[in-house]
This record gives structure tokens, sequence and C-alpha cells, in this order.
């Protein structure tokens, strides 16, 4: 019996133990196949993004938001009611749920309209006719600051204009209607416009839209759209070439006071367009930096490497705080349009307490220099940086104001300007109405010279203390039947009260402001 009870201890002994083990090592392999993917990501955390490069400050770059969670469809509903809601003309920028956003919104009938965002170059124009008679539509334009909803880029791809959403999403009109805004591609050529025909809160579907160069000019693209969306413009070379687009660089800072014993530079790299200025200005105002100077341009070119910021002189009294006297900005950081930054900090010397060092240090004068990698020899840009403690960084003193004179309602000269601005084969555009005010060919071609020809010559109409009734009459005969609509509907919202003459409105002409920031002050670019 022993002999025989012997032969089975193995095989009781692989039961006992083996059966565990197996149970135990199956269990762990099932946990590794169906754990969830959460519990992966609380100990792993991407580096999808290059870190910055020798960064000092506080401040928050351009860069795309971490993801959100998914928002409930009350939550969207009340996202999309907030951009439908009209703001009688008034161009808004708000924080929307998570994304930052530039806005107005309308109600259109059957004469049309146009959206205009105010300082940022951006307008989208319903002709007449495009909604059927007895409907009214609820019609928003959108400038979306929230890198999360541009296109994927590869290497070759350049970002060089805003994100602009028409809504609601899918709208459809009887006539196409006109999106226009700014690029900063150097060839026309180059400039893509994409489309996404995704609703603003949903996955982007980005796709081509027509050939290189069919929507764009030198510096805008001009879509003809039936069916809203979300736009923007891509810089893509030829194969053999190199795509290049302009940079704005600005130079912000706080105000020098007295006793103030450090200061901080900050240079932004931009596209050059309107409102990646004004996205800056607004990243600055809870900071108290002020735009310094005029934003000076740099061919930025897409196949090259990295760009330089080097610090060239301080003046005397002065002295740099950060290890290095250049930074570094990564090359796709501004090729695929984040709107980086680099910044210096200085600090005053206190070794010599004379009152000639005071006199030293009540001003502070810097020159920088810019570069691309392995272009310093041929292409480089120089910054000069001024800043004094006898400046008044207050608003200048009111002047002498000329005799008042009719002010055009603000948002009827954006909208006389954007029709009238584009050169016609015909000549039947604001040199017409020119001619009709007395301009002679000199002149007018004086006026070409201006930043905005059609604003100048709707200036020179308000300065001459023209009426509604005589801006219509000139529309009329002028056959440019698309500015005499829009005189009419503010002319008949008028001719009860004030016959003869324009209404009083804030002077300013093109320059005068309905810009309502909430949460953001106002700031003029």
């Amino acid at each position: 019996m022993c002999s025989h009870e012997s032969s089975f201890q193995p095989a009781q002994f692989l039961l006992l133990v083996g059966v565990p083990v197996a149970s135990v090592l199956l269990l762990v392999q099932c946990l590794r196949w169906h754990c969830p993917r959460w519990l992966l990501q609380t100990c792993w955390k991407p580096d999808s993004q290059e870190g910055p490069v020798s960064h000092a400050d506080p401040l928050p770059e351009y860069e795309s938001p971490g993801q959100c969670p998914p928002a409930t469809s009350s939550e969207k509903d009340a996202f999309y009611q907030e951009l439908q809601r009209p703001t009688e003309g008034q161009t808004v920028i708000r924080q929307v749920m998570h994304k930052l956003l530039v806005f107005s919104a309308k109600e259109v009938d059957y004469h049309g309209d146009c959206l205009i965002l105010q300082d940022m170059g951006i307008s989208l124009f319903i002709p007449p006719g495009a909604v059927a008679v007895g409907r009214q539509e609820q019609v928003s334009l959108i400038l979306v600051w929230d890198l999360s909803d541009a296109p994927s880029l590869s290497r070759a791809q350049g970002l060089v204009s805003p994100v602009v959403a028409c809504g609601p999403h899918g709208a459809s009109f009887l006539k196409p209607c006109i999106l226009t805004f700014k690029h900063c591609a150097q060839q026309r050529s180059h400039a893509r416009a994409y489309s996404s025909d995704t609703a603003l809160l949903d996955a982007k579907d980005w796709r081509p839209l027509g050939q290189p160069g069919a929507y764009t000019s030198q510096d805008e693209c001009r879509i003809h759209i039936s069916h809203f969306s979300l736009f923007t413009c891509v810089a893509e070379a030829r194969m053999g070439r190199e795509a290049r687009k302009w940079l704005q660089l600005a130079v912000f800072c706080s105000p020098l006071e007295p006793g103030q014993s450090h200061l901080q530079v900050r240079v932004y790299f931009l596209n050059n367009t309107p409102c990646a200025l004004r996205w800056a200005i607004t990243n600055e105002q809870p900071h108290g930096g002020c735009l310094r100077g005029p934003c000076q341009l740099f061919d930025f070119t897409g196949a090259r490497g990295d760009q330089y910021l080097k610090l060239s002189y301080i003046s005397k009294g002065w002295e740099n705080v950060d290890d290095s006297s250049c930074q570094l900005v990564p090359h796709l950081h501004i090729w695929h349009g984040k709107c980086p930054f680099r910044s210096f900090c200085f600090r005053r010397k206190t070794a010599d307490k004379s009152k000639y060092c005071s006199a030293l240090t009540n001003e502070i004068i810097v020159t920088m220099h810019t570069f691309q990698d392995g272009l310093e020899t041929k292409y480089t840009e120089i910054l000069r940086f001024q800043a004094s403690e006898e400046e008044s960084w207050a608003a200048p003193p009111p002047i002498s104001q000329p005799p008042p004179c009719n002010r055009l309602p603000p948002e009827l000269f954006e909208q006389l300007r954007m029709l009238l601005e584009p050169n016609s084969i015909t000549g039947n555009d604001w040199r017409r109405l020119a001619s009709h005010l007395g301009l002679c060919g000199m002149k007018i071609r004086f006026m070409s010279c201006q930043p905005s020809p059609a604003a100048a010559v709707l200036e020179l109409f308000e300065e001459q203390n023209g009426s509604l009734q005589e801006l219509h009459c000139i529309m009329t005969v002028m056959e440019r039947l698309d500015c005499a609509s829009a005189v009419q509907r503010y002319l008949s919202g008028t001719q009860s009260s004030s016959p003869a003459q324009i209404p009083s409105w804030p002077a300013g002409g093109a320059g005068a402001q309905e810009m309502v920031q909430h949460d953001q002050p106002t700031e003029a670019t």
C-alpha cells in the first residue's frame, strides 16, 4: 500500500499547486487584455507637442488646449443658441464652453445683409434674394481662436489664415453668399482654401476646396458659399518649390514705472493677418501688456529651420536676467500658426546710486535680431524697443475738433466699404463714387494709395455733410443697386425723424468701434 500511495503523491502535488497557479496566470492575462484604457492613461501621458524653449514668462501661448470631456446634448444646444443670438451688429469676444470665439449674429431676410467682425478682416455678405420672401434666417459669423479646430498639417503645409465658421451649420441659401477673410501666403498660387462640413463642436473633416489659388487674391480669400460650414486657408507649395508666408513681429511690454526693478519684453511671431494681432492684444490685456510701435514684417520660409531671437544691445544701467541672450522658436510652432512668443527680462543695475546712474535707468533701449536657422547672414530682421518713465501711457489729451459733420452709421459704413473696395473692370467701384464727389484723376490716384480707398472716399462724403438720400441717389445713378439697397434700409428707419440729414453717430467712420468684449477689456488694434 505504501508503495502504491507514494506513486500518487506527485500527481496530487501538481493538482494542488498547478491549478491555482494556472488560474492566476490566466486571470492576469485577461486583465491585460480587457482593462480599461483610462487606467493606462493615468500612468502615461503622451508628449504631443514640442516643449517651449527658454521660457521665463507666465503668459500662455496660443496652443491647442487639452482634450475636454464630450459635451452633453443640452450643453451643445446652449452653445449654438448663444452663437445665434443677435448681437445688434456688434462684434463679441467671449469664452463659450471651452472655446474662445469672436462672433456676430443677425436676422437676415429677403433684402440680404452683411456681417462684419470688426478689426478682424472677416466679413460675410448675404446678397438680396438669398433668403426666400417672407422668411428670416438667423445667421452668425464666427472666428475660432482655438487651434484644436485647425486642420492637421504636415511639415510641408502652413496655416496662413484664421479658422472661420458660418452658422448655423448646414444652412443653405437661394443665392451664393460671399465669405471674405485675410491670408498671409506670399504667393496666391500656394494658398489653398479648405472646408470642413461639420458643426463647430464635432470632429473636423478638413478637405481641399478647389484648386490652389482658386479662391484667393494676393492677401485675401473670397469664397462663394451656399452651404454653411467651417473654412480656412493653407499654404501648400508645388513639387520642387518652397512655400513662404508673411509674419508680423509684435513687441509688447508693460509700462515702465518709477522704482520698477524689472521689465519683461515679449516678441510675438504672428501670421500677418488682422485677427492674429488682435489675438495677441487680447492675450496681453490681463497682464497689462501694450503693443510697442508698429509691427514689422518677416519673410518666413516653410522649408527652413527654427527661428532665433537674439539680444544684441541693452542700454546702460540695465542687464539681462535670463541665462541666455538667444532664444529659439520651433519651426512648426510658427509654420502651423500657433502664435508663439519669446521674452527677455531686464533688471536695473543697483550698484551705483548716483544721479547719473538714475538718469540712465529711467529709460531702456533694446535691440534684437531675429532670423531663421541657416539664414543669419542672408536675412535678419532688426527689432528696436524703447521705453521710459516719462512716457504717457494714458490716452492723449483731447484736441480741438473740426466742426461736426454727418456720420454714416458705422455698420453701413463698413458694409459699403466692403462692397466698393474690390476694383471693378468697368470702374464702377469706389473710383466712380469719387468722381461723383468731384475728385479728378490725380486725386483718385492718390486715394488708391490709401490703406482702404473706399473708406477714404466715404469719409470724404461724410466731410461734405452728405445725406442718406444723396448717397442713395448716387448709388442708384451708379447702378450699384446692392449699395443702394443697403442705404435704403437705413434710410427707411430715419426718414420719420430726420428726412434730410444723416442721424448723429459716433465720429470716426471706418474707425468707429462697436466692439463688445465680455470678460475682456476693449483695445483698438
